[in-house]
């Protein structure tokens, strides 16, 4: 297991995170992402979509609990699991492992809500709240140490 861990100060420097990131995931990566309401998770997500060419709107999946992007240079599957009960999460579990595999990126906001059952390689992405308008972006590595090292590097 690797870990990366970045201080953003500024929307420029969560750009540039993002950018790297997404060079790095080109293809494909299943990421699980944690942090408070507010703390940037979707913001992270619209930010990936975007140095991945995405173009349509990227908005958060809160009430359809996925939103899909298809106009990038690769599929983008958006969960959503904070309004779903442990019946919800269930009834998904599946659908989840089946967004783990192939030529996609795969980000799940609120994670720990499927109890971190993801036995599979993935990424965990915690973001956290640093000094008033900062963040702390928290990356881990579950079989996927290459994206990590590289991040630490580039």
């Amino acid at each position: 297991m690797k870990q990366f861990q970045q201080v953003c100060y500024n929307l420029d420097d969560t750009q540039k995170l993002a950018r790297k990131f997404a060079r790095l995931i080109q293809n494909g990566c299943f990421i699980n992402l944690y942090g408070e309401i507010g703390a940037g998770k979707t913001a992270f997500v619209k930010l990936v979509a975007d140095a991945l060419d995405v173009k349509e709107k990227v908005t958060s999946p809160s009430f359809v609990i996925l939103n899909e992007y298809h106009t990038g240079s690769i599929p983008i599957y958006h969960f959503d699991l904070y309004r779903l009960e442990n019946e919800g999460i269930k009834t998904i579990y599946d659908e989840l492992r089946e967004y783990s595999e192939g030529k996609c990126v795969t980000f799940v906001e609120w994670a720990e809500f499927n109890q971190n059952e993801a036995p599979f390689n993935h990424i965990r992405i915690n973001v956290k709240y640093y000094n008033d308008d900062s963040r702390i972006y928290e990356f881990e590595s579950l079989g996927k140490d290459d994206i990590i090292e590289q991040l630490s590097v580039l």
